[in-house]
């Protein structure tokens, strides 16, 4: 009867229950509502389901899947401190070397898959920046830049998009001057702001660089917004434009060539990687699954770049992205402000979208229908379909589709360079 006692304490000693505070059950109650957004809701449930079942994982005690303070300098032993020297010589003429100590710290990653557990390992990932340009790599072997190739003008409204992104990263930095904002660095103000360019990959891929200790309130973010492009953009455009603006009817696009199909991927990577040579892993997968699309001779590869890749690396990103939502992370009035500012940077990117596009409206004689810029936020294909359903409420006959593609490919080229702008700056 001892031996049976003592058994059922140590089982109740090393239950998660024994571990549960208010912060995990507040967490969990959290990750229900994402699976009441992904399941019923359908926002994005390809990746808000994934996220919102890491969050669950992450927040149960004592699972050991996933440890936050492995990933934290202050608290991670395997954090070495880096040594930079310099060589001098004195006036003997012997040379001295000088060990001068940084704040630059670099993490074991073998002690990561010795001693962490399933999300440790899956997350790594993330952490070395592999899941978001192979995401990138199925949407280029999905995408169609026809419309953009046979528009160039596309390019200036899916640039003008990103203005979001910049407004927001001042208005972060600003809040920090006045006190407001919890005291967002300028790394973690830059990792908000991309939020705006309404590209899920793209916000991950500088949040792991910039600001790791916020990738799950800004994946959250930037997932729930970019479902709720038909719900936040129709009535920025409306706002923004006239009725008669909306109701151009815009002519057909040209027939693109194969020959320019499959030129524009190799230009591209080449003009940006020399231009941004921090936005290359981005563009530069981007372009290379397009290029294999194009090409006609790689179907297999388009078809697992299309499918099984793109399926299983959703499947990891999203479970490890969501582990690192942790309470201490994620319950912080930084999450608040992340969740504000996020939703400001899309609204900016949009009315920076319509405003360009209405200047293009009077520059060509009223050819240009404003409401395509919406389109250059990089939520593929949605926000273009956002543009084609308010242009066909003012004129049924009208068909903004294919037109609305160009700037919304271009956003997503657009978004990359803009994350690649802000990791040169900042990284």
């Amino acid at each position: 009867m001892e031996i049976f006692s003592s058994t059922f304490k140590g089982l109740i000693d090393t239950s998660g229950f024994m571990g549960l505070d208010i912060k995990n059950v507040i967490m969990i109650l959290l990750s229900f509502v994402l699976f009441y957004l992904a399941i019923k809701k359908q926002y994005e449930p390809l990746l808000m389901l994934p996220i919102a079942f890491g969050m669950l994982l992450t927040n149960l005690p004592l699972t050991g899947l996933y440890h936050a303070e492995l990933w934290n300098p202050s608290t991670n032993p395997y954090f070495a401190p880096q040594y930079l020297g310099t060589m001098y010589a004195d006036q003997s003429g012997s040379q001295i070397f000088q060990s001068v100590f940084t704040q630059q710290t670099s993490l074991d990653y073998g002690k990561v898959l010795h001693e962490g557990g399933l999300l440790d390992m899956l997350y790594l990932g993330v952490k070395l920046q592999i899941y978001p340009p192979l995401i990138f790599l199925g949407i280029g072997s999905m995408t169609d830049f026809g419309p953009l190739i046979a528009n160039p003008k596309s390019f200036l409204l899916g640039a003008a998009a990103q203005g979001g992104i910049f407004f927001t990263f001042l208005g972060a930095c600003l809040l920090n001057l006045t006190g407001l904002g919890d005291g967002f660095t300028l790394k973690e103000a830059a990792s908000i702001a991309i939020i705006g360019g309404a590209d899920g990959p793209t916000a991950i891929y500088l949040t792991s660089k910039l600001a790791p200790q916020l990738l799950g309130s800004i994946a959250v973010a930037a997932y729930s917004y970019m479902a709720l492009v038909p719900v936040i953009q129709p009535p920025i455009m409306k706002l923004l434009t006239t009725e008669k603006e909306r109701s151009v009817k815009m002519g057909q696009l040209r027939e693109v060539s194969k020959i320019e199909k499959i030129v524009f991927p190799i230009a591209v990577t080449v003009i940006v990687s020399l231009i941004v040579p921090s936005a290359a892993p981005l563009v530069g997968i981007l372009m290379f699954g397009n290029l294999m699309k194009e090409s006609g001779v790689c179907d297999r590869l388009v078809k697992t770049a299309q499918n099984e890749l793109m399926n299983i690396i959703t499947i990891f990103l999203g479970i490890t992205v969501g582990a690192t939502a942790v309470a201490d992370n994620f319950l912080s009035l930084k999450t608040i402000f992340i969740i504000v500012l996020g939703l400001i940077a899309f609204c900016v990117g949009t009315a920076c979208g319509v405003l360009l596009g209405k200047l293009m409206y009077v520059i060509s004689g009223h050819k240009i229908n404003p409401l395509i810029g919406s389109a250059g936020v990089s939520a593929v294909p949605m926000a273009a379909r956002v543009s084609q359903k308010v242009g066909a409420q003012t004129n049924p006959s009208n068909f903004l589709l294919m037109h609305a593609m160009g700037p919304n490919v271009a956003g997503v080229i657009g978004s990359a360079v803009a994350a690649g702008v802000l990791l040169s700056v900042l990284g």
